[in-house]
């Protein structure tokens, strides 16, 4: 099924999941949509659907909504006869014809460079995509519906001694161009709960850490993939802050269970972070991590700080998330940081002939 277009790391990667305890019997014959099909964490799920399917003979009937056909083609390959593409952007209505059972609505801009040079599109992608992809599920009845969010929903933190827990905020500048991002997370997030009470959508949320591993795409520029790159090419890696904001990450494997254990056995209109709490660091110690243990000390990091954020990054955050609720429902984060960059650098690799 997925000769040509899987490497070895991330096809042991979906076996891992067909081989886990999910409950495969409540997704059985029923109807995945999932927007931002073509993204990282859309791919992801949709491959581990396949490998369901074909593992489990789980008859699940999977629905891409993508903008670009050609480039789904590109993604999945000989795959893409098994999966039903819908073209069209969740700025508009998406129009779907059959039922369905379950969403899980990924698409959102992801790239810091589009925050900060397309501030409005970003927040009309967020806002606009969100409330589309709600209206489309009040009218389909679905079983259950993931708003995908983030970290940065919390914003951030000078000053905390003690975890992120799902009822923590930090403080969002709304004067920051690069707020778009967070305050459209908070807005959706709100926009969720909003169709939950009024409309009966069974909503969840999920927050999720900075999400890589196998699988990443080649097109993929935020700060893992760069880091990864560095190694591969045996390049320094440079760092345009100083690198002191606290980062929390999970993997593409742990991230997918997580997400599928949400959609059939989270609450609704509640929130869950996913993070592997053991990878928790800040940007420079995991810089010198790769450097160190990943690429043996063959490259260093070098600082290269520009006076104004051209880059896009968010703010400096002291921040440790809390995964204690979702893995209350039987999760449990397996990969930590340094095999999280082995088996990227090893798919990268593999993938794209680096």
């Amino acid at each position: 099924m997925f000769k040509g277009v899987v490497d070895r790391y991330l096809l042991e990667d979906l076996e891992i999941l067909a081989n886990s305890n999910l409950p495969y019997e409540l997704l059985t014959d029923s109807t995945v949509f999932i927007t931002g099909a073509t993204g990282l964490i859309g791919v992801q799920l949709i491959r581990a659907l396949l490998m369901f399917n074909s593992k489990k003979n789980t008859r699940i009937k999977i629905i891409a909504l993508v903008r670009n056909k050609n480039k789904a083609i590109e993604i999945f390959g000989s795959s893409i006869r098994n999966i039903i593409i819908v073209e069209g952007d969740v700025t508009t209505p998406i129009f779907y014809r059959g039922s369905v059972d379950y969403i899980i609505h990924c698409a959102s801009v992801t790239s810091s460079r589009t925050m900060i040079k397309q501030p409005v599109e970003t927040l009309y992608t967020s806002i606009e995509g969100t409330r589309n992809t709600l209206e489309f599920a009040c009218k389909k009845h679905v079983k259950s519906f993931i708003y995908v969010s983030s970290m940065e929903m919390y914003g951030s933190f000078t000053q905390l001694n003690h975890d992120v827990y799902e009822n923590t905020l930090g403080y969002v500048d709304p004067l920051n161009v690069r707020s778009n991002y967070p305050e459209g997370k908070r807005i959706c997030e709100n926009m969720c709960v909003a169709y939950l009470n009024e409309y009966g959508v069974p909503i969840k949320i999920a927050r999720l850490a900075q999400t890589f591993g196998a699988g990443v795409l080649k097109e993929e520029n935020r700060v893992f993939a760069q880091f990864a790159r560095s190694v591969i090419k045996g390049e320094d890696i440079v760092l345009h802050t100083n690198g002191i904001s606290e980062g929390n990450y999970c993997y593409t494997r742990d991230t997918v269970k997580a997400l599928f254990l949400l959609l059939v056995k989270g609450v609704y209109g509640e929130a869950y972070n996913i993070s592997n709490p053991e990878t928790h660091t800040t940007i420079a110690e995991m810089a010198r991590m790769v450097c160190e243990k990943i690429a043996d000390n063959r490259i260093k990091v070098v600082f290269d700080i520009p006076k104004s954020n051209i880059f896009g990054y968010a703010a400096d955050t002291k921040m440790k998330l809390n995964s204690d609720k979702m893995q209350a429902l039987g999760w449990k984060p397996e990969v930590g940081l340094e095999e999280a960059f082995r088996r990227l650098i090893g798919s990268l690799k593999d993938t794209y002939n680096y």
